[in-house]
């Protein structure tokens, strides 16, 4: 028997008719490019999260790109941001000319640790680099500690970006994702919990001109007209095609969300009095975009992933190699007081499986795989 790490299959069986006639309408009226269905879909998401403006475009990356331009990021600043976190968090500042100065998470959670902040914040003031902003990720499905992140950056000027690539459709103390700092982006990319049939992603604010320039900046800098440059832009649309599809998933979405919780709940009582399971922020709701384990130093993941997969049990790794540890990024500066807990969860974290299909016979015999291992482990 084998399982799926994400189970496309499934969820695209429900809703297959729905697809299939969005599409058949964008064929039919062939504006692929910024068609009918993209502002039906940012006007969706908006109405959603309850903010001002949805810039649609075509990546996680692009969003983030596109946020940082609407901020007007200039070269040298620097940007805070988590080292336990996906590359495109953090490779965008040097794209920009600027620097990421580089966070501690919190162990507990994965997400960034507000307690730590200062520890960069003194790096880059000690580096003589003037810090203008915070990127915060919510990984693995939950937003980050928002409140206190906000605090630190309003009690210093700075201002906040959150990176919900992985966090979107949750919510943290009753505010919504999208509408928990000065501008919010997510990626649709496949695996996502809302994600298209390629690349896609979204920027959400409140603030006018962050979203005139993203807007324009989407669009090669675009000003009145198609052939009136304003700025330095980029191509970023997201495709037509995309948007239908991202429109019939949003049918869905909450359900799943609800799914998505069960699952999560389920893995918990199975397993939790034997490994260490994932845990929210308080007054945080997670999409359980990855369901996470840390495991404990008795236990050799290399090993444990070998004998899941002769069971036909899937894993993953985010992330073997915190930010600061890759090349492109080892020059750049990072806490203070060092990333000892990024570092011990490189070396300790797995993923299973985690999709809203996941049955609970299914959950009980990857669940029962993962203790046979500890318990053989314990035995030798």
């Amino acid at each position: 028997m084998s399982f799926a790490f994400i189970d496309l299959a499934s969820q695209q069986n429900r809703i297959r008719e729905n697809i299939d006639q969005k599409i058949a309408a964008v064929l039919n009226h062939g504006q692929y490019i910024m068609g009918p269905e993209v502002s039906e879909l940012e006007t969706a998401l908006s109405k959603r999260v309850a903010t001002n403006h949805v810039i649609s475009c075509g990546s996680g990356t692009d969003a983030l790109l596109l946020a940082l331009m609407g901020l007007k990021l200039k070269p040298r600043q620097g940007v805070i941001v988590p080292s336990f976190t996906f590359t495109a968090s953090a490779e965008v500042m040097p794209l920009l000319g600027a620097i990421p100065i580089f966070a501690e998470v919190d162990e507990e959670t994965f997400t960034m640790d507000p307690a730590r902040l200062a520890d960069a914040l003194e790096s880059a003031i000690d580096a003589n680099i003037e810090v203008v902003g915070i990127m915060a990720v919510g990984l693995f499905g939950q937003p980050a500690q928002m409140d206190k992140i906000n605090a630190f950056a309003k009690s210093n000027g700075l201002w906040v970006l959150d990176d919900a690539a992985q966090s979107f459709g949750t919510e943290y103390q009753g505010s919504k994702t999208g509408a928990l700092a000065e501008v919010t982006c997510t990626s649709f990319f496949p695996a996502k919990p809302l994600g298209c049939y390629g690349d896609g992603g979204a920027l959400f604010t409140q603030d006018d001109e962050i979203a005139e320039i993203a807007r324009s900046c989407r669009v090669h800098g675009q000003g009145i007209h198609k052939y009136h440059t304003e700025r330095l832009g980029m191509t970023a649309r997201l495709d037509t095609m995309q948007a239908a599809i991202l429109l019939a998933k949003l049918d869905i979405f909450d359900e799943e969300l609800k799914l998505r919780e069960k699952v999560a709940k389920n893995y918990h009582n199975l397993l939790s009095d034997w490994i260490k399971t994932p845990v929210c922020n308080q007054g945080s709701t997670s999409s359980w975009a990855i369901y996470t384990l840390t495991l404990p130093k008795s236990v050799d993941r290399q090993h444990m992933q070998e004998k899941l997969n002769i069971k036909g049990v899937p894993t993953a790794i985010y992330y073997p190699i915190p930010m600061h540890l890759q090349k492109p990024y080892s020059h750049f500066p990072r806490a203070k007081y060092g990333l000892e807990v990024s570092e011990r969860l490189a070396q300790s974290v797995l993923s299973i499986p985690m999709h809203p299909y996941l049955t609970s016979q299914e959950q009980e015999t990857i669940s029962s795989a993962i203790i046979q291992i500890i318990k053989d482990g314990n035995n030798n």
